[in-house]
């Protein structure tokens, strides 16, 4: 019997399966973003800049990601 080692979470509105372990800064680059440039909202609260890289994904997880765009 084999393990199912991923999770649903909803990104932007749209349902996707992620690895189990994986952080929210290790998600947002998997999605092709730069930590750095982004800000990411998690069920509805903000998750500071800082703390992306120490903050697990979770089953069920609701995203908002948006990435900051230069221009002028």
């Amino acid at each position: 019997m084999t393990v199912d080692q991923t999770l649903w979470v909803r990104v932007n509105g749209e349902e996707r399966r992620v690895s189990e372990g994986l952080t929210i800064a290790d998600l947002v680059r998997e999605l092709g973003f730069d930590p750095a440039r982004v800000a990411v909202e998690r069920n509805l609260e903000v998750v500071p800049r800082s703390t992306l890289a120490q903050a697990p994904v979770a089953d069920g997880d609701a995203f908002e990601i948006v990435r900051f765009v230069g221009g002028g």
